[in-house]
């Protein structure tokens, strides 16, 4: 069975040089790994867009055995839908953890801990499968750096692409990259837009919240 797409969000944004996931996406961890389970819940057909809100759907098939993906399907009760940014943006700042601790659960990570000068507590995580990692993080740049037509690659592939571009997650595509693929960029967008409408919108709200200084006022 595939690792989860939040699973997979979360291996796209580890910077195996570093061993912990890279910084400069670090605010926005938890909306991309939000909005990677809403994604996955909708592809499964166990969500779905009702009038701009996502619904769950009644009779769908069985709830997913991922604790994370569970948990954020639960957020959307069976008979009130939800606004979209409402599904992605609850609970944000528990995400990583969660998603982390499933993939140190099946064995996909192996996490330790030190004390850095025997005082500060450090967290090491370390990547089981390097070969798989570079095999995913190539496909998905696959989708925008190759020229592919969007509808021609796995909606998965794809919607990991746009939200690494949404959160600039620089491990995956870098700055000038995306200036060079603008095009690519933007037609790999509106594809996810199309096939999974509102998630990116919610996950870009999400992301503006987390970057956004609070007011001094």
């Amino acid at each position: 069975m595939k690792p989860s797409l939040a699973r997979r969000m979360y291996l796209l944004c580890w910077d195996k040089d570093k061993h912990r996931l890279e910084t400069n996406s670090s605010l926005v961890h938890g909306p991309l790994l939000r909005a990677a389970a809403v994604a996955d819940l909708t592809i499964d057909g166990l969500l779905r867009d009702r009038g701009g809100k996502a619904e769950r759907v009644g009779g769908a098939a069985s709830p997913p055995d991922d604790d994370f993906l569970s948990k954020v399907l639960d957020d959307v009760p069976p008979d009130r839908p939800r606004r979209w940014f409402t599904v992605v943006d609850r609970d944000w700042h528990t995400a990583e953890r969660s998603v982390r601790d499933g993939l140190a659960a099946t064995g996909d990570i192996e996490i330790s801990r030190r004390r850095a000068l025997g005082l500060f507590p450090v967290r090491r995580v370390a990547v089981s499968d390097h070969e798989g990692l570079a095999t995913l993080r190539d496909r998905v740049r696959s989708t925008v750096l190759d020229g592919h037509a969007p509808a021609d690659v796995a909606i998965e592939d794809a919607t990991l692409a746009a939200f690494a571009i949404d959160g600039d997650v620089r491990i995956v595509f870098t700055p000038a990259e995306r200036r060079a693929h603008k095009t690519s960029c933007r037609a790999v967008t509106d594809h996810v837009d199309t096939v999974l409408p509102g998630i990116r919108k919610a996950l870009v709200w999400s992301i503006v919240a987390r970057r956004t200084p609070p007011s001094s006022s």
